[in-house]
């Protein structure tokens, strides 16, 4: 077995730091009586694959996570800046930053856990990063959510947009706007000013510079944690963050 292992990793390029061979140094002899030996090795013992698959994912992971903490700690002013809306604590012990899509219905799954969730630790601050991925609908909805900011009603017309259709219109929009009672025409000439533009666009670096491949993310503490979560998952990451 000692010999399979060595082979294989004379395959994988793995034994050229603990030997001082590279691959290319072997003649073509020694090339073909090694791939003969993995031969082997893999008909007698299939898990040896398996095994070498399994502790390379784990360490293409544990590379992933670490520039991922690396990219949130050069990124903390951006991502917990006090432009972006915040519900729950202002001045909460943890801050929770969610990169959500307005369309995403996970993004939306996750509303009833975060408001209960908000409900039941007080000390807890929620960043919002609107990040409009999945279409035109998006990016409505994102900047429909950034101008109704700019009179103070942020979190409303969030709630109410997550429960619109997922093909949100621009006549959804703006009824939703004006039963809210905001002032329709100025939530409409702010929804097409570039700087709303531009605080998307600098969501969208952001989410592309610590990792996040798809809605919802959330950054807790110094952890990027992709995808939807549970409330006892979050409660674990937020007490971690907490005492971390």
């Amino acid at each position: 077995m000692n010999r399979w292992f060595f082979a294989l990793l004379m395959i994988a390029g793995l034994g050229a730091a603990g030997t001082g061979v590279r691959a290319a140094e072997f003649t073509p002899a020694q090339r073909t009586e090694i791939v003969s030996i993995v031969r082997e090795a893999l008909k007698q013992d299939p898990s040896i694959l398996r095994d070498a698959l399994t502790a390379l994912q784990v360490d293409e992971s544990a590379k992933t996570d670490e520039a991922s903490r690396a990219a949130i700690a050069s990124s903390r002013n951006d991502l917990v800046n006090s432009r972006d809306p915040v519900a729950g604590n202002p001045n909460g012990d943890v801050t929770i930053v969610e990169f959500f899509d307005t369309r995403c219905p996970y993004c939306r799954r996750m509303e009833p856990v975060m408001s209960d969730f908000l409900a039941q630790d007080r000390n807890v601050r929620l960043v919002f990063k609107d990040l409009p991925i999945l279409g035109p609908g998006s990016v409505l909805g994102s900047k429909a959510l950034l101008a109704a900011k700019r009179q103070g009603a942020y979190l409303k017309m969030r709630e109410a947009v997550m429960r619109l259709p997922t093909n949100t219109t621009m006549a959804q929009l703006e009824q939703t706007a004006r039963h809210l009672g905001l002032d329709w025409p100025r939530m409409e000439k702010d929804m097409n000013d570039p700087a709303v533009q531009a605080q998307i666009d600098a969501n969208l670096d952001l989410a592309r510079k610590i990792g996040i491949q798809g809605t919802p993310a959330f950054v807790i503490g110094t952890e990027l944690v992709p995808g939807a979560i549970d409330a006892p998952d979050l409660r674990k990451a937020v007490e971690a963050a907490r005492h971390g």
